[in-house]
């Protein structure tokens, strides 16, 4: 009898050591894929690749069903940075831009630590995007630097149980501080690049990001038969505006243009300050009627702005446009070739919009 109870005890100590063993073995792979996640996020050279990693790779290797990310981007500078990496308008539906991280700061409150418990759609439904199913255990990471909350990163399971609120955070609080590095420092490297490539006056492209922009563009046009439209616009009769006024007031309109102009583009097409008063538009996928119809409500937005001078005199501002079309590309010659060809079309077009009274569109395939 008392050989069989000690059998017995044996055989569930051992139970319990493999158990145990099991469960060492499975944190000791799971230390190595975070290990090995760590160091891809440490070595994310964009913001993009960076977003794609905690989008959908962390999710794959942690068995996660749902990834999500919300940023602060109170100015729109992420959103920016996204815009000008993203090709074909394509969207990251598992981030959440933010204009104030108010929603956040309610979020979280004061405490700045990973919440651990059960999916609550009130709080939580607008961090998850409407997944087809509603995660029924949720992480939520706060992301903060410098003691300003600047994101939040979410995990959720199918499984009511994977994150119980009783669980330690230690792991998940030292991958929300990683993240908020990252993300810092990938952030800080888009502005730099961001910088050289912007025009700083009016906040829109400059030249040199459209001479590299056009050759992205003509290439896939050619490579998928698409369309391509080009715009150049020409503000009418600036140099009145300046003589008249003085260039502050002629900084002003040229912000306002630029930013009218902006505010009438889809995500994916490209707008650039071309020097001057001059601004250049390049429309994808775009026919020559619905590249035509663009241009006109540009136009008519323009006619229409209100704009004053420093001493309050109203300001008539008008934009005259040539529009160009890609026309068949032969084959063997240079992008840039071609996008000189473009623009060279458009700028015909402009000048005749010009010549026939100026706040008109017209068009002169390429």
């Amino acid at each position: 009898m008392q050989d069989s109870q000690l059998e017995a005890e044996n055989l569930h100590l051992r139970r319990q050591l493999e158990a145990l063993l099991r469960e060492a073995r499975a944190n000791e792979e799971k230390m190595r894929r975070f290990d090995e996640l760590e160091h891809r996020l440490i070595g994310a050279r964009s913001v993009l690749e960076l977003l794609r990693l905690l989008l959908s790779d962390y999710g794959h290797a942690f068995g996660i069903e749902s990834v999500t990310l919300a940023l602060v981007d109170a100015d729109g500078e992420t959103g920016r940075i996204l815009d000008s990496e993203l090709r074909d308008g394509a969207v990251l539906n598992d981030l959440v831009l933010l204009p104030s991280a108010a929603p956040l700061e309610a979020l979280y409150g004061t405490a700045r630590k990973p919440w651990l418990g059960r999916f609550e759609a009130p709080s939580h439904a607008r961090f998850f995007n409407a997944p087809p199913r509603p995660p029924r255990s949720v992480a939520l990471l706060p992301l903060s630097r410098h003691g300003e909350l600047i994101g939040s990163l979410h995990f959720g399971s199918c499984d009511a149980e994977r994150y119980d609120p009783a669980a330690g955070t230690n792991l998940l609080e030292r991958l929300a501080s990683i993240v908020a590095v990252c993300l810092e420092s990938v952030l800080n490297q888009e502005r730099v690049k961001l910088a050289g490539l912007t025009d700083l006056l009016t906040g829109v492209h400059n030249r040199r990001y459209l001479e590299h922009r056009c050759g992205v563009e003509i290439a896939q046009a050619r490579r998928y038969k698409h369309a391509l439209a080009c715009l150049f616009l020409d503000i009418d009769k600036f140099k009145q505006i300046n003589d008249a006024h003085g260039h502050p007031a002629g900084d002003a309109v040229l912000r306002a243009v630029g930013h009218s102009i902006q505010s009438q583009l889809r995500a994916g097409d490209t707008i650039a300050r071309y020097g001057g008063e001059e601004f250049v538009v390049l429309l994808p996928q775009t026919a020559a009627q619905h590249a035509r119809e663009i241009a006109e409500r540009i136009r008519a937005r323009i006619a229409a702005m209100p704009c004053t001078a420093d001493s309050g005199q109203p300001l008539e501002v008008t934009i005259s446009i040539g529009l160009a079309m890609l026309g068949a590309v032969p084959a063997g010659q240079e992008p840039a070739l071609v996008a000189a060809e473009l623009m060279a079309a458009a700028d015909r077009a402009l000048y005749r919009a010009k010549a026939g009274g100026r706040n008109r569109v017209e068009f002169e395939a390429a």
